[in-house]
Formats: structure tokens, C-alpha cells, sequence
């Protein structure tokens, strides 16, 4: 399958507003779920988007910014995930691990906009002073317009200009090679998950975890959607006993003040 003319500047053009929400933090929309979900629905190929969007996601859940330091590029990696499982035919395990020499090269262009952008708050903070809002704005939106550009042209590039040599390269691959892109695709969702849970995990929610992994892995369903009911009623089960427990230490407090400052018909 091939992208056509179209289809390359409809998807650029959503990695440009994806690309503004990255750089602002604002609609979390650039998240793979997302990303890949809108890319197959451009491509007229929606479950491969789904599919693509669920092991993309996992893969990027416990990767977050902190700082300067940046991950590889969400964005990125949805949208070259979707478009080489599209015109390749290959699964979108393996997608995933072909996908991010793209998504480590727009990390970097990130990361360069970061330093590059640094001479400017001088002229802005000139600008604070002057009280001269106009300019203000229009140099603090400088930035924000040449990240969307820049992603914009660059997933053009990536997603129609140069599909016929990544088609090419992909498809002279050796079966082992592909099967090795396939198996690390089908790991970094598990490490992805990993690195969440190491920032996440408390030693009282590990019952939960071995309760969903368990009928996640071990009980047969036609779908997942039991599993995800399973998972809200564990989750409002935990929501309001800590609910309770909070009420009950808000009590217990009321009655320690109390205690303390004597009640109103305790005298003086």
C-alpha cells in the first residue's frame, strides 16, 4: 500500500498541531494512543492505527521529559509506526522498533530548538521591561510556529517523500533481521510498562497488578473488554476504601482538636 499526495499532507498537517501540543504541554493529544489512531484513520486503515496506538503507547508510558533531557519523540514514532506497518505489510511490533531512527531524529532537532531558542529571552525579557506587548508576543510565539513547521515538513519527508526507499529497504531486509525488529518492537512495550510501574508502583496496589496480569494472561475472552471492566470495579473498590480512610482520619483529627482546645461546655 502506498500513501498518496493527499493523505501525506493530512497527515503532516496533524503532526503540526500534534507537534504544538507537545511544545506546550496543552491537550496531550500527541500521545501514541492518539497519534496513531488518527494516522490509521487518515490512511483508511484503522485497526492497524489501534493496534499500532496500544503497543506504541506502552512503549512510550514510562518515558517523560524531565527537564532538558527528552525522550524519543512520541509524534513521531506514532505516525512511522502506522505509515511502515501501512506500506510494508509488516506487523506493528515490528514497525515499532523501525520507527524510531525517526523518532531519535526529531528527539535531537528538540533538543537542538531548545539551546537555539535560549538567545531570545533576552530580547524578551527587553521587552517585559519596555512594557511593548506586541513584540512580546510575537517574538514568545516565534519559537512555537518554527517547531510546528519543522514538524510539519519533516513528517511530509518522512511519510511520502521517502516511502518508496523505506519500502525498499525494509522489504530487502533478511528475514532474520526483520523477525530480530519484530521481537524488540514486541519487548519495548513491556520496558515502556517497566519504567512506569518503577515510578509508580506501591507495594499495596501489587495484589491489582497480579489479579489483572492474571486474567489478562491466563483467562481466554473474546475481547479485552472484561478485563477492563474487571480493572474499574478493582479501581473504584480502591477509590472508596481510600475515601473511607480519609474520612475516618479526618474524624479522628476533629476529635484530637477537640481534645486539645476542650469543647464548648468544658468552661473555662
Amino acid at each position: 500500500m502506498t500513501v498518496t499526495l493527499a493523505q501525506g499532507i493530512i497527515v503532516s498537517i496533524f503532526a503540526l498541531l500534534a507537534g504544538i501540543d507537545f511544545w506546550l504541554e496543552g491537550l496531550y493529544i500527541f500521545r501514541p494512543m492518539i497519534v496513531c489512531t488518527i494516522t490509521g484513520l487518515i490512511l483508511g486503515d484503522a485497526t492497524t492505527g489501534i493496534i499500532a496506538g496500544g503497543l506504541t503507547e506502552l512503549a512510550f508510558a514510562g518515558l517523560t521529559p524531565v527537564g532538558g533531557t527528552q525522550p524519543p519523540n512520541p509524534i513521531m514514532a506514532g505516525i512511522m509506526t502506522v505509515v511502515l506497518a501501512h506500506t510494508t505489510s509488516h506487523s506493528p511490533a515490528a514497525a515499532i522498533g523501525l520507527s524510531l531512527p525517526f523518532s531519535i531524529l526529531m528527539q535531537y532537532i528538540i533538543l537542538f530548538y531548545y539551546s537555539a531558542f535560549s538567545v531570545l529571552t533576552k530580547k524578551l525579557d527587553n521587552y517585559a521591561q519596555e512594557a511593548d506587548i506586541k513584540k512580546f508576543g510575537r517574538l514568545a510565539m516565534l519559537p512555537t510556529l518554527i517547531v510546528a513547521v519543522t514538524y510539519g515538513i519533516f513528517t511530509f519527508l518522512c511519510v511520502y517523500g521517502a516511502q518508496e526507499p523505506m519500502r525498499a529497504l525494509v522489504n530487502s531486509m533478511p528475514d532474520w533481521l526483520s523477525h530480530g525488529f519484530e521481537i524488540a518492537g514486541g519487548i519495548l512495550p513491556a520496558v515502556g510498562f517497566g519504567l512506569l510501574l518503577k515510578s509508580m508502583l506501591k507495594a499495596r496496589y501489587v495484589p491489582y497488578l497480579l489479579i489483572g496480569f492474571t486474567i489478562a494472561c491466563f483467562v481466554k475472552f473474546g475481547n479485552l473488554m472484561p478485563v477492563a471492566v474487571i480493572g474499574i470495579a478493582l479501581a473504584l473498590i480502591e477509590y472508596y476504601r481510600a475515601k473511607k480512610e480519609q474520612e475516618r482520619d479526618q474524624q479522628l483529627k476533629e476529635l484530637k482538636e477537640n481534645a486539645l482546645n476542650g469543647g464548648d461546655d468544658d468552661g473555662i
